[in-house]
């Protein structure tokens, strides 16, 4: 269940993301969607200021380092969070 609210989230930043660039590049019809920009500048400043404070954590991906630089900045907590957590279980477990 938490797995799946995690990609209905994160599918939720990607369309904002891609409304909010459909939007800059004119191909949503004036006067709709007014706001997204603003939604998406919006989640991309909360991002970094998580990738700033957690850096911590991002560097708990398996994975190249710039890749999880950018997963934080599109998805936030929804990409560290559960590196922090999984690490706090096997801390834990040892």
């Amino acid at each position: 269940m938490k797995l799946a609210i995690n990609y209905l989230l994160r599918a939720l930043c990607l369309l904002a993301y891609a409304l909010a660039l459909a939007k800059l590049a004119g191909l949503v019809p004036e006067g709709s969607f007014d706001r997204v920009t603003t939604v998406a500048l919006v989640l991309l400043v909360l991002h970094m200021g998580e990738l700033l404070l957690m850096s911590k954590h991002v560097r708990l991906y398996k994975g190249p380092l710039a890749v999880s630089v950018l997963l934080t900045l599109l998805f936030g907590l929804l990409h560290w969070k559960p590196l922090a957590d999984e690490k706090a279980k096997s801390d834990r477990a040892a």
